[in-house]
């Protein structure tokens, strides 16, 4: 009887909430759970089960008319996979599973269960007609001494993912990565070196299956979390410094090619209370918006090492003035921002 009292009292609370500030109110409730009108970054996120979304380190894309989140499944301080999320507004998400698991049968496996997947992106190969995921990988007991790139692959894009590799690109040390397409499809690994000293680039074979020998040293200055979008022929880079678990400043770098030059800017395009630290979060994503032009949406992580499982989603919208990204921090927002801000 106490669990039937507390839920009613839950219920209605959430109501009571809501009909006293509807507008301010990002979810609401059905019968089975979160229905979400905004984003509230940093803010608890529930898929529509009502369980808490856990993909971290995201990469996002659009495929199939629906939009598909890949991100690390944590424990409180474990990794156990890549889950993979659907959503045909970008609000409300549906868990469609594991699509790559950590290998419980064999222990020798690169991918035995205790070791370390982060920042999983996927690609679409448009000649094989598959899905190929690309994420930084530790092998099991060893720390962060690996240092790997890492590679699977699936004919449907939920998975589940063949692990297919895992190595040091060219011999590079790979820690924190990204994957960019470019408007031609071909395909870039973008990846944190030499201790996250450098900042490398690669392109990636034919099939996105393994990287070519066109690899390239593109800066150093000891940051990692890269993060990619281009806008008006230009190439836009965002990355972290090497500060652990402790947020830091963002910046960016811009260029006209992904090979370089790569010009460090000066300005913090972050905005508002925090933006010295990153709102408190990493940088992982840029989401190009589906049917909106010119329209970018910045992804960070703000990470609780005491409860991985517990790290937040900073989702937040990017307004390019004069060639110049700003994100600037606000505590809810919906995509008719990019309508008003043009």
């Amino acid at each position: 009887m106490n669990a039937v009292k507390y839920g009613i009292a839950f219920l209605l609370f959430i109501v009571v909430t809501a009909q006293r500030n509807p507008d301010s109110a990002s979810m609401q409730m059905d019968n089975k759970g979160f229905v979400y009108h905004q984003f509230k970054p940093g803010e608890l996120w529930y898929d529509d089960q009502g369980k808490l979304i856990n993909a971290h380190g995201p990469g996002i894309i659009f495929s199939q008319n629906k939009y598909y989140w890949f991100g690390e499944k944590r424990g409180e301080r474990t990794s156990g996979g890549v889950n993979v999320y659907s959503s045909s507004d970008l609000y409300n998400w549906k868990q469609e599973g594991l699509a790559l698991s950590p290998d419980d049968a064999d222990t020798a496996s690169d991918i035995a269960r205790g070791c370390v997947m982060e920042r999983p992106k996927v690609v679409f190969n448009r000649k094989t007609g598959q899905y190929i995921m690309w994420f930084h990988l530790e092998l099991r007991g060893q720390g962060y001494r690996a240092a790997r790139a890492a590679v699977a692959v699936s004919d449907k894009i939920t998975g589940p993912y063949k692990f297919v590799a895992s190595f040091r690109p060219n011999g590079n040390m790979s820690r924190d990565m990204t994957i960019y397409q470019d408007d031609d499809g071909s395909a870039y690994i973008i990846y944190a070196s030499r201790d996250n000293f450098d900042m490398r680039i690669a392109k990636l074979a034919d099939d996105f299956l393994a990287v070519t020998a066109d690899d390239k040293l593109l800066f150093s200055d000891h940051r990692e979390a890269p993060a990619i979008f281009k806008y008006h022929r230009q190439y836009y880079l965002m990355t972290s410094a090497c500060t652990g678990w402790k947020p830091n400043e963002i910046n960016y770098y811009t260029s006209t090619s992904l090979w370089g030059p790569w010009k460090k800017s000066d300005n913090n395009p972050l905005k508002g209370p925090g933006a010295e630290t990153t709102f408190g979060g990493q940088s992982t994503y840029v989401l190009p918006v589906r049917g909106k032009k010119d329209c970018f949406i910045f992804l960070a992580d703000r990470w609780n090492p005491a409860n991985l499982t517990d790290s937040r989603y900073l989702w937040l919208p990017v307004q390019l003035k004069d060639d110049k990204p700003e994100i600037e921090w606000t505590d809810a927002w919906s995509l008719d921002f990019f309508d008003r801000h043009k």
